[in-house]
C-alpha cells in the first residue's frame, strides 16, 4: 500500500481545498493511506472521507508566541518532523506556500514532492521573493501538476520537463443529474456559485445583471458561496443597496444541496477576473447549465468552454459583454439548451473516477521513475 501526504493550508472552501478532499477520497477508496497535513483549522471547511486522516501539522500555542522568522522555521519544522514519522511514499503540496513550505521540509530527504499550482501565476508567483525560492526550491520538485498551459508556461523549462496539465475533479454530485425535458422546466433565475472574494469581480455581474433585469424584470440573481471575509461581502451588500436590488439580487451563502439548486436555472454566470480552474464551471457544465464566463487568465474558462458549442466567453471586466450573454441566454433557449446539453459532456471528462487515475499514473510514473 502507497502511503502519501496532501500539504496545504486548510480545507476551508475553495478551490484547492475541494479538489485535495475529491483526490484524497478517491486514493482512501482505492486503497491507499492517505493523510492531509494542514497548517490550521478553518471555520467552513469540506468534509473528508473518513478513511483520510486529517493531521494538524501548523504551530501550537508556545509556537504562535514567536515572532515572524521564528515562526516561518517552526512550520518547516513541524511539517519535517510529521514527514519523518509518517514516511510517506510521496508529499502532493497544493498552492504556493504549501509548495515552498513542502519543498523546503523535505530537503536533505530522499522522499519526492509533487507540487501543483492552483492560481494565475502573474501576481502571485512574480514576486522578489519567488524569483529567489523558484530557482532555489522547484528545481527539486519532482513534479509539477497545472490547470491550464499558460500557467505551465509562465515558469522555466526545469519546471515544465517534468510537468503535467490536468482538469480538476467534479464532485460526482453533479455528473448525470440532468433531467429528462430539463427545458420546459427551467427557473427564472440565474445562478453564481463561488466563494465571495474580490477576484471574482461579482460587483460586476450584479451591474450585469441589474441591465438584464431592466430588460426581464421576472428574473433573478442567486449567488451561492461562503464569504471569505476580504470586504467582498460587504461591499456586494452595498451595492445591492445602492441598486435598490435587494428584491431581485440574492446572497445565498454556502449550501450542501448546491447541485439541486443550481438545477433549474435557465443560466449560470461567472465575472472572474483570473482564475486557476474554476470548480464552479465545471460543475455548471456537468449539470447541464448554459454557461457565460469571462475568459480570464490563465485560460481556465477557455480550457472546457468552446464558443457557441458548449458555453459563451467574454472578455474580462466587460459588464455590457456579460449582460448580452445573459440576455442572449434567457431569450434564446433552444441555444441556451444546445449549450448546456453540450455542456454536460465535460462530466465525461472530467469525473473524480478519471481524475484520480490521472494523478495516480503520474505518481506511479515519479516513483518508478526515482
Amino acid at each position: 500500500m502507497k502511503r502519501i501526504v496532501f500539504h496545504l493550508n486548510c480545507l476551508e472552501r475553495g478551490g484547492a481545498e475541494h479538489v485535495v478532499t475529491t483526490l484524497s477520497g478517491q486514493f482512501a477508496a482505492h486503497g491507499y493511506e492517505v493523510y492531509i497535513a494542514t497548517e490550521w483549522q478553518g471555520a467552513d471547511e469540506y468534509v473528508t472521507d473518513s478513511r483520510v486522516k486529517r493531521v494538524h501539522v501548523g504551530l501550537d500555542s508556545r509556537q504562535e508566541k514567536h515572532n515572524r522568522i521564528r515562526k516561518f522555521a517552526d512550520r518547516i519544522f513541524n511539517l519535517r518532523r510529521f514527514l519523518k514519522k509518517v514516511k510517506p511514499d510521496i508529499v502532493i503540496a497544493f498552492a504556493r506556500k504549501a509548495n515552498y513550505r513542502a519543498l523546503t521540509a523535505t530537503i536533505g530527504m530522499k522522499l519526492p514532492v509533487l507540487i501543483s499550482v492552483r492560481i494565475n501565476p502573474i501576481g502571485y508567483y512574480d514576486f522578489l521573493s519567488d524569483k529567489i525560492q523558484i530557482p532555489l526550491l522547484f528545481r527539486r520538485a519532482a513534479g509539477c501538476v497545472f490547470q491550464t498551459p499558460a500557467q505551465r508556461d509562465f515558469f522555466p523549462a526545469y519546471v515544465r520537463r517534468n510537468a503535467r496539465i490536468i482538469l480538476n475533479p467534479i464532485d460526482d454530485n453533479f455528473i448525470g443529474n440532468t433531467v429528462p425535458d430539463i427545458a420546459g422546466k427551467r427557473g427564472k433565475f440565474v445562478v453564481h456559485s463561488g466563494r465571495l472574494v474580490d477576484f471574482k469581480n461579482q460587483c460586476m455581474l450584479i451591474r450585469a445583471f441589474e441591465t438584464v433585469h431592466q430588460k426581464h424584470p421576472d428574473y433573478i440573481l442567486k449567488i451561492y458561496g461562503p464569504d471569505s471575509l476580504d470586504g467582498t461581502k460587504q461591499k456586494l451588500e452595498t451595492l445591492i443597496g445602492q441598486l435598490e436590488a435587494q428584491d431581485y439580487v440574492r446572497l445565498m451563502g454556502s449550501s450542501s444541496t448546491l447541485d439541486q439548486e443550481m438545477m433549474y436555472a435557465a443560466a449560470a454566470a461567472y465575472s472572474s477576473d483570473y482564475e486557476g480552474m474554476p470548480n464552479v464551471i465545471l460543475e455548471a457544465m456537468a449539470l447541464g447549465l448554459p454557461v457565460v464566463a469571462t475568459d480570464c487568465p490563465p485560460g481556465g474558462p477557455r480550457m472546457v468552454i468552446t464558443p457557441e458549442e458548449n458555453g459563451i466567453l467574454v472578455p474580462v471586466g466587460d459588464e455590457q459583454a456579460l449582460a448580452e450573454a445573459m440576455n442572449r441566454l434567457i431569450e434564446d433557449r433552444d441555444f441556451a439548451e444546445k449549450l448546456g446539453a453540450n455542456a454536460a459532456e465535460i462530466g465525461k471528462k472530467a469525473s473524480a473516477g478519471l481524475i484520480f487515475k490521472e494523478w495516480e499514473d503520474y505518481i506511479t510514473e515519479i516513483l518508478e521513475g526515482r
